[in-house]
Order: structure tokens, then sequence, then C-alpha cells
């Protein structure tokens, strides 16, 4: 069974430092990285590390697990799926960088893989997957390192909780069963559900903001049962370049939930500055941007609460 080999390339305007650090940082790939939904360390270290990933491929969330190989002073990651799923049966390649002497690197983005059973039909569908991951991950990872000491003014990163007198599970179930959200949240005029895997959601929702316009997001979610949702938004509104969130629950004592709506954001100052009557400036865009989200997600822990609280 032969494996098909690919290179993705691209040449960014950041030092080989920069450009490492996104790569070998996978906590940072769901803010970075488009198909990302979610990525965590599973166990290992700076050197060698088991990580497993939830991604947007060919239009469905799959998840799987691999380890890497992490060289920070050859500038280059090595990693293979340790657990892949049909219709792949192989997967592995490298990331590397090279350092120019004019302040640019070149990235290289080496992709190996077999499909299961060697179907070509599977194997077509696994090439169409990594060549529009591989091009989008380069092309944001350019934007990435290009905004450079200028991202800090760009990112928000902020959290609104709340405390429910209830069941855990009831919380949890509130939030994780979206289908009902049209009934039972003001601001929610639609959903589109698909979750062929359980726990894995494929969201598209009509909300209504509260200068009364109406916003359609794509979002894939990542539940964890009573513990966290996670989400991030893969069709975004102009002034936003990335926008994560997750839904946290702990219960500090019986009867007591604690839930934490967190929303980690990008703006995107082109888009801003597009907007038919724009922010006057900045620091404003930031605060319409979290009083907009932050409103929405309270008003949903609020309608939280009421629902669990009267049960």
């Amino acid at each position: 069974m032969s494996k098909t080999e690919v290179t993705h390339t691209i040449t960014v305007p950041a030092g080989a430092d920069a450009v490492y650090r996104v790569v070998s940082d996978v906590g940072l790939w769901p803010l970075y990285f488009p198909p990302t939904l979610r990525a965590e360390r599973v166990s290992g270290d700076d050197r060698e590390e088991r990580i497993r990933i939830w991604a947007m491929a060919n239009d469905e969330i799959r998840t799987w697990e691999s380890r890497r190989r992490l060289r920070p002073e050859a500038h280059r990651v090595e990693f293979e799926q340790a657990t892949p799923t049909d219709p792949v049966a192989e997967m592995g390649g490298a990331w590397s960088v090279t350092e120019h002497g004019d302040g640019t690197s070149t990235v290289v983005l080496d992709h190996f893989y077999r499909a299961t059973g060697d179907d070509p039909a599977q194997l077509a569908r696994i090439a169409r997957a990594v060549e529009d991951n591989s091009t989008s991950e380069l092309e944001h990872l350019r934007r990435a390192v290009e905004r450079g000491e200028n991202e800090r003014e760009l990112l928000l990163d902020f959290s609104d909780s709340l405390t429910i007198r209830g069941s855990l599970k009831d919380t949890y179930d509130f939030l994780y069963d979206v289908r009902h959200w049209p009934d039972r949240i003001p601001h929610v005029l639609r959903i589109g559900l698909r979750e062929d895997v359980e726990g894995l959601q494929h969201m598209e929702m009509d909300t209504r903001s509260p200068d009364g316009s109406v916003h359609t997001t794509v979002s894939g979610r990542v539940c964890e049962p009573q513990k966290r949702i996670a989400y991030k938004q893969v069709k975004l509104p102009p002034v936003l370049q990335a926008h994560n969130g997750e839904w946290l629950f702990t219960s500090p004592a019986d009867g007591v939930v604690e839930v934490t709506s967190r929303h980690r954001v990008i703006l995107d100052p082109e888009g801003i500055a597009a907007l038919p009557n724009p922010p006057a400036s900045l620091e404003a865009a930031r605060k319409a941007v979290r009083d907009s989200l932050g409103a929405n997600s309270r008003a949903t822990l609020a309608r939280a609460q009421e629902y669990v609280e009267a049960r």
C-alpha cells in the first residue's frame, strides 16, 4: 500500500522563532487556524508530546490524537496520527521553518497519508481535506505572525459567570441541547443542527443583536458532558478574524452550579473600517464587540438559570 506525499509552502514576514511559537503551541491553534475547533496536549512535554485535535474536514467534525516530536533548535515539528479513523489509515508529516536574512521565513508543511483499503474515492476525499486545510492554515499562520505586537490591540479575552441553584446535569443539558434554544432564548431566532457523532455538533444559528440586526453564524461545538462545551465560529461577521468560546461547568457544592461563558476574539480592522457606520476608534470597536457578545452570553445564562431553578 503506497503513501501519498504532498508539500505546501509559504513565505511569511517574520523570524523563525515567532513562526515556531505558533506551530509548536497547539493551544493557540483554535484561535489562529480556521479548521481547528479545539486542541490540547494529552501528555508529554516540549520535546515529545501527544495531542488531541478536533477539526473541520470536508464540512465534518473529526477528532484524532497525534504524536509530535518538537525540535525548537531546528524550528521543526514532526507529527503522526496515533489514532487514525476512517477514511484515514495513516497520516503524518512535519512543519519546517527556515529563516532568511531579510526578516522573512519559509514555512514548509509536509504530509504523507494512506486511505483505508487504498480506496480511490476515499483517497480523493483525504486529498481535498489536506489541500483545503493546509492552504488555510498556512495563510492564517502568515496573518498571525504578520500581526505581531499589534495583536494585543486586536485580541479580546473575557468571561461572564453566573451561579445557578440546581442540578449540574440540567444546567449542562440546557446549553447542550441547542435545538430548543429558539423556544427558550429570545435572541435566538433559528437553529440548524447536525450531530453525526454524539458530542460533536455542527450548528447554524440566527441571532438578533441588541441593536436589532440579525446575524447568522456557523459553529463547530465539542461537548464534554457536565464539564465543558467548546465552540468555534467558522462563519464569522465581517468585524472578526476569529471567535472561539466555551461554556465551563463546575459544582462547588451540592445543588450549586457555576457556569462561565468565555470568549476569545481577534478583531478585523479592515472589516470594521468597511462598516457603514464604523466605530470612532479601535477601543470603541473592542467595547462594542465585548458588549454584544457579553450581552448574548448573559441572556443565555439567565435563561438557563430560570429553566434549571424552576425544575
